[in-house]
C-alpha cells in the first residue's frame, strides 16, 4: 500500500462505518443491492487510487464487481436506473434527497458513470478523482436519514415498489 495519503484516509473512513445498529434483513432488496453496489464502487475507486492496480485486493474487487454487473440485470434490480430518472421527473424532492453518487450515476442527463468499475464524474476530465467527493459519498450513504430510506417500509421503498408494479403490468 502507498504511504497514508488522502485516499487511504478516506478508505479508513469507509471501513470505520458500521451498520451494527441497523437491520439489513429488513432493507428493501433492490435498494440494498444498489447500496452495497455503490459502496463496492467507492471501495474499488479508493483501492485503485491507493494500491497497485494488480494487487490481490483490486483483482478480488474486480471479480466481485463483474458478478454484480450481471446481478443488476436480474428481476426488479434492472428497473433501478430508470426508477432514478422517474423519481427525478415525478418526485424531484425525493430525487434531491438521494446520495449524489446514485443521482449522478443513474441520472441519464448526468455524465457520471462507472468505468471499469471506477467512479468517473466527468469522462472528459483527466485530473485525479478528488478524495473529497469519495468522502462525501461515504457520509451520504451512512447518513441515518438515508439509511432509514433503505427499509422496506420507507417512502423510497414504497415508491420503488409502485414504480416496479407499473412496469411489470
Amino acid at each position: 500500500m502507498l504511504e497514508a495519503n488522502e485516499y487511504t484516509r478516506v478508505m479508513q473512513k469507509l471501513y470505520g462505518k458500521s451498520l451494527i445498529l441497523e437491520n439489513p434483513s429488513e432493507f428493501h432488496p433492490v435498494l440494498y443491492f444498489y447500496f452495497i453496489d455503490a459502496l463496492s464502487h467507492i471501495d474499488y475507486t479508493l483501492t485503485v487510487l491507493s494500491y497497485s492496480p494488480m494487487s490481490p485486493r483490486n483483482i478480488m474487487s474486480m471479480e466481485y464487481l463483474r458478478w454484480r454487473v450481471d446481478e443488476a440485470k436480474v428481476g426488479e434490480r434492472a428497473l433501478f436506473p430508470d426508477f432514478i430518472n422517474w423519481l427525478k421527473a415525478e418526485h424531484p424532492e425525493k430525487f434531491d434527497e438521494l446520495p449524489l453518487l446514485w443521482s449522478g450515476i443513474y441520472d441519464s442527463d448526468d455524465p457520471a458513470q462507472y468505468r471499469s468499475f471506477r467512479i468517473v464524474l466527468d469522462p472528459d476530465q483527466k485530473s485525479a478523482f478528488p478524495a473529497g467527493y469519495l468522502s462525501t459519498f461515504i457520509d451520504e450513504f451512512f447518513d441515518p436519514k438515508f439509511i432509514k430510506q433503505l427499509y422496506t417500509t420507507s417512502s423510497l421503498a414504497r415508491l420503488f415498489d409502485e414504480y416496479a408494479r407499473t412496469r411489470s403490468a
